[in-house]
């Protein structure tokens, strides 16, 4: 059996300010420091073998403060990257809205099929992404692995491990910070805990 803790990374000024990053690669925040820390307190006593994560600063600045209780490098894969949102990187949700509606519109009902310009689709996405993923299960079978990722990547995950349409991917909740716990026999995986942030205090 392996055991992956699925982490979204922490939160950035983008975030904070609502604006789509994609593939920009922007730094954490020191709120999103401070999430990264308090996960890596709660998965300090924890045996992990390996520690996995998109290659983008704010992935990569996650993992290694997880890797950092355990001594473990931080391997990165560009295929676990964020969805790359093209035109509509840098601006937020009223920008997109107001220079880009009736693309807006059929994105959020249809994200599986519908690629934003100089962007990717969500099956795009979940293509590269468990992919990669069922690769590190099984080079990890048995043992417990952290892979720290984005929030459009983690929903297509979730979506092809439970076997849903990815069209229902904006009806996953993902917080910065958050943990997501899978478990997987072989190629078999279970959804053992999903957005949990309990070890981030409420300000």
């Amino acid at each position: 059996m392996t055991r992956l803790f699925l982490v979204r990374h922490g939160q950035t000024l983008w975030n904070h300010t609502a604006r789509y990053q994609g593939h920009t690669d922007i730094e954490l925040s020191e709120t999103g420091r401070s999430q990264a820390n308090a996960l890596a307190q709660r998965l300090a006593k924890e045996t992990i073998h390996a520690v996995y994560a998109s290659d983008l600063k704010r992935a990569l600045e996650t993992a290694k403060i997880l890797a950092a209780p355990h001594n473990l490098p931080v391997q990165t894969l560009t295929d676990l990257r964020e969805i790359n949102f093209g035109v509509w990187e840098g601006l937020t949700f009223d920008e997109i809205r107001r220079h880009y509606k009736d693309l807006a519109d059929r994105w959020h009902v249809s994200p599986a099929t519908v690629k934003i310009p100089e962007g990717e689709t969500f099956q795009e996405v979940k293509e590269r992404a468990y992919k990669v993923i069922l690769e590190l299960v099984q080079k990890h079978d048995p043992g417990t692995i952290i892979v720290v990722t984005h929030g459009g990547t983690i929903r297509t995950i979730v979506c092809a491990l439970l076997g849903l349409d990815l069209n229902n991917a904006f009806r996953i909740r993902q917080d910065n910070g958050a943990l997501n716990i899978i478990e997987f026999y072989e190629d078999y995986g279970i959804l053992c805990l999903l957005n949990d942030t309990t070890h981030i205090p409420v300000s």
